[in-house]
């Protein structure tokens, strides 16, 4: 039985979900998949700087350039320019992800060419991830309050999906807000000082999450970051209000950012099952509380992009550069038996997923 069947089957039966989502709760951690993936990857560990820079470089020039489509061009061809947009910057935007858990060493200078092509002009710098998403990989943390990428979504109230995923249309505006008013303005006052760093200076889900000051090196790159954006932000509004920029040139920026927002969100909204209820969890019942969507399904190479179709995988490897991830998602389909939990923690596509989790919040009124 493939998993679309075990899908429908459970979208019907909320009370075989509800068993179903328990088991994978209380489930022990499985050696043999825990072993067999520890061994299976040990080859392919190894960065390939061209394959991250050709990847990242080629999408960012193919987003700005679709982006600038969308400003001069009319009707339909800039309607499908924004759209190229979106799909391009996207993508170039998730590299943040692979910043956060790849060794510098392994790709010299990829941190900053992702901060000055992206980070710094999409107000999206790396040390908004950076400090953050380690969090979210902690055993201990996953699924509980202290996790700053989890929220039991599964478990709340119906309305919380679309108001999860519209939200996200207005992070723009609110990073602009962040860095060209809150970021000079806390700098005369450290109470607000306090606040911008531990409630807004994080790519965070989870409104109870409070993020610590940076030390060290990290605090330095965070500084650097933050007056770079600030400067930024603040001469893009110079440019608008000004006229320098057109209000409608602007507008259409906005949109694109906002599209590029959406989708993660859509994409953050079935990366996990979030079914857990704030408790700690096994290797294993996190893996089957996290998505995998291999092939082969087509549309995820868009809405989860640089590796992200394989996030269940990457919870078990965080550390396998994205371009492994599809060979070690095949060496572990083979090497497993069929009752492995591994083989439980694929799924179809979006539609079946977002299905799912509507499914789970019926009756939470």
């Amino acid at each position: 039985m493939d998993n679309a069947t075990i899908l429908d089957r459970a979208i019907d039966a909320p009370d075989t979900l509800a068993s179903a989502r328990a088991a994978r709760l209380r489930l022990p951690d499985d050696t043999a998949m825990l072993r067999t993936a520890a061994e299976i990857a040990r080859d392919l560990q190894v960065a390939k700087p061209v394959v991250y820079w050709a990847d990242f470089l080629g999408s960012a020039v193919v987003g700005y350039a679709a982006l600038y489509g969308a400003v001069v061009l009319g009707g339909g061809w800039a309607v499908m320019a924004g759209i190229l947009a979106v799909l391009a910057l996207y993508r170039a935007m998730s590299f943040i992800h692979e910043v956060t858990h790849i060794k510098h060493s392994a790709l010299p200078g990829f941190r900053l060419g992702y901060n000055l092509v992206i980070g710094v002009p999409l107000l999206i710098p790396s040390f908004m991830y950076e400090g953050v998403h380690n969090l979210h990989h902690t055993r201990v943390r996953y699924g509980t309050v202290d996790d700053p990428e989890y929220l039991p979504l599964a478990l709340m109230k119906p309305w919380t999906l679309p108001v999860f995923v519209a939200v996200a249309a207005l992070a723009p505006v609110g990073l602009l807000l962040r860095y060209a008013v809150l970021s000079p303005l806390s700098l005369v006052i450290p109470p607000l000082r306090a606040a911008v760093v531990a409630r807004y200076s994080g790519l965070a889900i989870n409104p109870a999450f409070r993020r610590r000051p940076a030390e060290g090196e990290a605090r330095s790159l965070w500084v650097r970051l933050e007056i770079a954006c600030s400067l930024w932000a603040i001469t893009l509004l110079a440019l608008v209000a000004t006229g320098t920029m057109p209000l409608a040139t602007f507008g259409v920026v906005l949109a694109i950012a906002s599209g590029v927002a959406v989708l993660n969100q859509v994409r953050t909204l079935v990366a996990h099952l979030w079914e857990n209820d704030g408790e700690p969890m096994t290797v294993t019942a996190q893996y089957l509380d996290t998505v995998n969507v291999p092939p082969p399904a087509l549309l995820p190479a868009l809405w989860a992009p640089v590796g992200l179709r394989y996030h269940a995988l990457h919870h078990l490897m965080p550390s396998l550069p994205y371009h492994a991830l599809g060979e070690a998602h095949r060496r572990l389909t083979a090497a497993l038996d069929a009752e492995s939990p591994y083989h439980k923690g694929s799924y179809a596509g979006l539609p079946g997923l977002v299905g799912r989790l509507a499914a789970s919040t019926k009756g939470r009124r």
